[in-house]
């Protein structure tokens, strides 16, 4: 297929009935660090830190890191408690420093985050725009908002805001007008923003789920670390909420934007990948296709994905449309800005 051609496909696939997926690549690509930063950052910071049983399972597991990588060793050796705490405690501080300076960027008017410039083009559903993100930073929020939408993470307050589902739903509502028997409500726009894996502004206040957007020492955040203890810890409120909406939206769905995830969470996968063979239209843009992706996309008409190619010295984006590959030179419409300038921008 020529390539005028997979654009006006890429074009009427941003329409009604679209979920977001965002994975880590799309943070990475805004300068956050990516899952191998993060094991060379949690080796070097863990070097002599434990003892005793959990200075055993680090160990074991800090082998493993160095030729599985991250989210494999800890599926095969679970982190002890305090090892997880640790965990937690680590990547959140790397990660909030990182983002911190994003945000000032963003405040000052000196960077423009790629999915606010994306969300220009999307169509915008009466009822909500749904995005799904395993990410912890708070990248996609911001973006929401910088794009003039408002943005229902499902909690409601600045200090020790509570998770409250309906209260957050209603809190966009602008106007109510009776037609007929029914009260007809006027809502602003937003999108609905589910993180089954936490965020770096949820916390745990006496045992109950709050957001406070502030860093707060000596507190628990919650998020899920990858590994196999994720998937116990994800059917622990507020998780359990929020991959519960996340899993509605997949199944309401009519189309998939999938941006820089690589199908390694069974959490979402139990209905994203079954509603994707399904016969779905599913767009996925990524720096490199995780193998799950490839074959999604190898063996589904459906899909069309895109990542980074060379071929012979050169750089490019590899499609796979059709259940066909194609190279095409020069151009990276992986990226999102690159989509945005090739594909949408008139």
């Amino acid at each position: 297929m020529d390539l005028h051609s997979i654009k006006l496909r890429l074009q009427q696939h941003l329409s009604d009935g679209l979920v977001i997926i965002a994975g880590s690549g799309l943070s990475c690509a805004e300068g956050l660090p990516g899952m191998q930063e993060l094991a060379e950052h949690l080796c070097n910071e863990f070097r002599g830190k434990f003892t005793g049983a959990d200075a055993e399972m680090w160990i074991s597991a800090s082998k493993l890191i160095a030729t599985e990588g991250l989210e494999s060793a800890l599926i095969k050796i679970p982190p002890t408690p305090n090892v997880e705490s640790a965990i937690v405690s680590t990547v959140s501080n790397i990660i909030s420093v990182h983002e911190r300076s994003i945000i000032c960027n963003i405040f000052l008017g000196s960077h423009i985050l790629r999915l606010t410039r994306l969300l220009k083009y999307i169509v915008k559903p009466e009822t909500y725009l749904p995005i799904i993100t395993t990410n912890y930073d708070r990248l996609v929020e911001i973006a929401v908002e910088e794009a003039g939408l408002g943005v229902n993470t499902m909690f409601v307050g600045h200090f020790s805001g509570k998770l409250d589902k309906n209260e957050s739903r209603y809190s966009f509502c602008r106007s109510a007008k009776l037609i007929g028997r029914k009260v007809h409500l006027t809502t602003q726009l937003y999108a609905l923003v589910c993180k089954p894996h936490g965020s770096l502004d949820w916390y745990s206040r006496n045992g109950i789920p709050v957001s406070y957007t502030g860093d707060l020492l000596n507190c628990e955040r919650l998020i899920i670390t990858p590994g196999q203890n994720k998937y116990r810890n994800g059917y622990n409120s507020p998780f359990d909420i929020h991959l519960s909406q996340a899993n509605s939206d997949i199944d309401k769905a009519s189309r998939f934007l999938i941006i820089g995830y690589g199908f390694n969470d069974d959490h979402l996968q139990t209905h994203l990948i079954p509603n994707i063979k399904n016969g779905k239209d599913t767009l996925i843009l990524t720096y490199s296709l995780s193998e799950k992706a490839r074959c999604l996309a190898l063996e589904n008409r459906n899909v069309i994905s895109i990542e980074h190619a060379d071929m012979d010295g050169t750089s490019g984006s590899s499609v796979i449309v059709d259940q066909v590959e194609n190279f095409f030179p020069g151009i990276e419409i992986w990226d999102v800005d690159s989509f945005i300038e090739e594909v949408l921008m008139p």
